[in-house]
């Protein structure tokens, strides 16, 4: 009997080895941690590699996937937006992103970044009272607190006065709104809910799909005119499920022009997969003002059905455009390999590199993989800016003052392949002045990290660093 199941084992190991070394898409260091794993760890690394191995999803939300993506080109189509002649060393950037999600970039848009702290959500909410015919919201997480609050009311005001209202939240990340009064009463009022990625009964999921999939998305629309796009969920800077790293620090900027129309689109992309509703019309009336400003931006949505093209490859085309100055706020640095030796050799080849990371990361495991880097990005010159104020949670990365782009992916494996992610590049002088501004004042509340104070790490801390590090392509 023990024969039989040593040799289940084995071939169950052999098996799945097999299929790590086979699956597309994998990039080597992946697939070397993957064979270790389940290599020195046959049960644990079995049971891993089945439930977070691969990219799973449902067959028949792939179809509905496809099917709202081709009703929303073809809504598209019929857009007056038109391919730009670009200039400049952003054209492989943009082009980056366009391979990512389709959207091409557009001229004539305005955009605002707002204050820091709590004070950014106020626009929101004087758009939503001032909403006319629709209010489309997705987050992430979602809190029932001041701030969640205040947004669930702003809804059912508009609701009850006759405003669509529309609400798509991760049901991982919003789990305590879902079960909360301010659900139901968000759906008293007549707001439309839905949940992204429902999780079910995970034991029966697990067999179908993987359960660790999140919509990490922030999007707002209203009347197809106002969008906002950043890092901040609808919650509390204090943020309550994690207080002992508040305030939680933020970007958000409001958009005005074609650009709402890429915000709307994705938007639409996840509300039709979960919902029958075909809302494509929305694309092609009711237009955003062609000429709300000077600026050119683009969308560069991606997610998990799509791991080919991410938004690293955009943020590796940034990298490698840089002649002066770099900035890159995050508060998640575990990239692939490509996009930290991209930032090493930029800092190697003469380029200002300015990282802001956070001095506390609220993840044990990401912070440990982060540090294993340090040394590197330090050898090549990069200056890296230990944010002590709470935890620094923009995502920003600005060009020689030219360019950039935020959004709410992070350097990060998860951000890169299996998360459904949401961020904008965009060419503005004035308004990448404006992000740098606001990424100094980030400077000016943090500590640089010297050379000498890594070097005089106990070896115990790199051990671990070192050891965490090795599963980072698996993060």
């Amino acid at each position: 009997m023990a024969g039989a199941t040593l040799a289940l084992v084995i071939i169950l190991q052999v098996s799945f080895i097999i299929r790590a070394l086979l699956r597309a898409g994998l990039t080597p260091s992946a697939r070397l941690a993957w064979v270790t794993v389940i290599s020195a760890l046959p049960g644990v690394g079995i049971a891993a590699y089945f439930l977070f191995g691969e990219i799973r999803l449902e067959r028949a939300k792939r179809e509905r996937m496809r099917e709202v993506r081709n009703q929303l080109l073809a809504a598209q189509a019929s857009s007056p937006d038109q391919p730009l002649t670009l200039q400049g060393p952003a054209i492989p950037s943009f082009a980056a992103g366009h391979a990512t999600s389709g959207f091409i970039p557009v001229a004539g848009n305005r955009l605002t970044l707002l204050p820091e702290g709590d004070a950014m959500m106020e626009d929101m909410f004087t758009a939503i009272d001032a909403a006319q015919d629709h209010v489309h919201v997705l987050f992430y997480i979602w809190l029932p607190d001041i701030t969640g609050t205040r947004m669930a009311d702003s809804l059912c005001r508009a609701a009850r006065r006759g405003v669509a209202c529309r609400v798509l939240v991760d049901d991982h990340g919003a789990r305590r709104l879902i079960r909360s009064p301010l659900w139901r009463q968000m759906q008293g009022a007549g707001v439309a809910l839905e949940r992204a990625a429902p999780v079910g009964n995970p034991l029966v999921s697990l067999l179908f799909r993987r359960l660790d999939l999140r919509n990490h998305r922030k999007i707002v629309v209203v009347d197809n005119r106002i969008s906002w796009v950043g890092s901040r969920n609808c919650a509390d800077a204090a943020f309550a499920i994690k207080p002992r790293f508040a305030p939680w620090v933020d970007i958000l900027m409001r958009l005005e022009g074609p650009i709402v129309r890429q915000q709307q689109a994705v938007f639409l992309h996840d509300w039709m997969t979960h919902h029958a509703e075909d809302l494509s019309a929305l694309l092609s009336t009711d237009a955003p003002d062609p000429n709300a400003g000077p600026v050119i931006a683009q969308v560069i949505a991606s997610g998990p059905d799509d791991v080919y093209t991410t938004p690293s490859d955009a943020m590796r085309a940034m990298i490698y455009a840089a002649t002066d100055h770099l900035f890159l706020t995050t508060p998640y640095y575990v990239p692939d390999q490509a996009l930290h030796t991209a930032l090493c050799s930029a800092a190697e080849r003469g380029v200002r590199v300015d990282l802001i990371l956070p001095a506390r990361n609220d993840s044990l495991i990401v912070g440990a993989a982060s540090e294993s880097l340090y040394p590197d990005l330090l050898r090549a010159g990069v200056r890296i800016h230990l944010f002590k104020e709470g935890l620094i949670h923009s995502k920003i990365v600005t060009v020689d003052g030219l360019f950039g782009m935020i959004g709410t992916a992070n350097l990060d494996h998860r951000s890169f392949d299996l998360n459904y992610e949401n961020s904008l590049m965009f060419q503005s002088t004035q308004v990448i002045a404006a992000l740098d501004a606001r990424q100094h004042s980030y400077i000016a509340r943090a500590r640089t990290l010297e050379g000498d104070e890594v070097q005089r790490w106990s070896a115990l801390r790199r051990l671990r660093n070192n050891t965490v590090a090795l599963a980072s392509p698996l993060l």
